[in-house]
């Protein structure tokens, strides 16, 4: 795997963790049925980023690209109905909708396996 499609992964393992982490933050208010507190500048700068990775995804893998279309696509449904619109619930669930795509194209980069030689097979 080049340093591009490197950098692209650990890229998408921390917009995974962010969105993750925004998820893990409202999980305790999932049955409040008032407004979810996301930041809409937050969102915003997340969005960015997966429209980048999605750049940078193109030339190295296709499934990866479309994967995180889609997850761009979700982040920009949320934003326009964000702050204040969504309960803390339908957001729950709608980061969540991101979420998956953004695994899927993390799965499409998965690094491979290395090769295992034995002490004697080197050379």
């Amino acid at each position: 795997m080049n340093s591009e499609a490197r950098q692209l992964r650990q890229t998408l393992i921390f917009l995974r963790t962010s969105f993750e982490a925004v998820q893990h933050s409202i999980a305790g208010r999932l049955d409040d049925p008032l407004p979810c507190w996301l930041d809409a500048t937050l969102l915003t700068m997340l969005l960015r980023e997966l429209c980048r990775c999605q750049q940078q995804a193109r030339p190295l893998s296709r499934e990866a690209c479309d994967q995180l279309g889609i997850a761009g696509e979700r982040c920009e449904l949320l934003l326009k109905q964000c702050p204040g619109v969504l309960s803390s619930t339908v957001c729950h669930r709608q980061l969540a909708a991101i979420l998956l795509p953004l695994g899927g194209a993390l799965a499409c980069l998965e690094l491979p396996a290395p090769k295992r030689r034995w002490p004697w097979q080197r050379r």
